[in-house]
C-alpha cells in the first residue's frame, strides 16, 4: 500500500506502519485509524481497497512529507533572516532550546573527545 509516495510495510500493524510517513507519529496514526473506522491492530496487508482509500482520505487532511519539511525549513530560514537567537543557534548547528552543550550535543558539534580510562595504557617494551 502506498500513501503520499511512501510504501507502507505490509507485515506491521496499521497504526505502526502509518508512522513510516514523515509527520505521522503513533498518536496521529491512531487518530487516523479512528477516522477511517479501522482497527489499529489489523495488518496493513489485510486492508481492502475501499479501506485503503479511507486511510488515504484521512491522511490527506494533515500536512505530511514534502509540504511539512518545506514548512519547517521555511520557519528555520525565517528565524535566521530576522536574526533571532534561535536562528543563530540553528546557523551554528547548536541546540536551540536551552540544552547544555558541555557534556551533551558533542557529536553534532563535531568535536568528539576520546576519554582515557585508567589503566588502559599499554607499556611499550624496549
Amino acid at each position: 500500500m502506498r500513501i503520499a509516495g511512501i510504501t507502507l510495510p505490509n507485515e506491521k500493524r496499521l497504526a505502526y506502519s502509518l508512522t513510516a510517513i514523515y509527520g505521522i507519529g503513533l498518536s496521529r496514526a491512531k487518530v487516523i485509524c479512528a477516522q477511517a473506522k479501522l482497527d489499529p491492530a489489523m495488518k496493513t496487508a489485510d486492508l481492502t481497497p475501499e479501506q485503503e482509500n479511507d486511510v488515504r482520505r484521512a491522511v490527506e487532511q494533515y500536512e505530511i512529507e514534502g509540504d511539512l519539511k518545506r514548512t519547517i525549513s521555511g520557519n528555520i530560514k525565517r528565524l535566521k533572516d530576522i536574526g533571532s537567537y534561535r536562528g543563530s543557534r540553528h546557523t551554528k548547528r547548536l541546540p536551540a532550546r536551552g540544552q547544555r552543550t558541555k557534556t551533551n550535543s558533542r557529536t553534532v558539534r563535531g568535536n568528539v573527545r576520546k576519554t582515557m580510562g585508567s589503566g588502559r595504557r599499554k607499556v611499550e617494551k624496549t
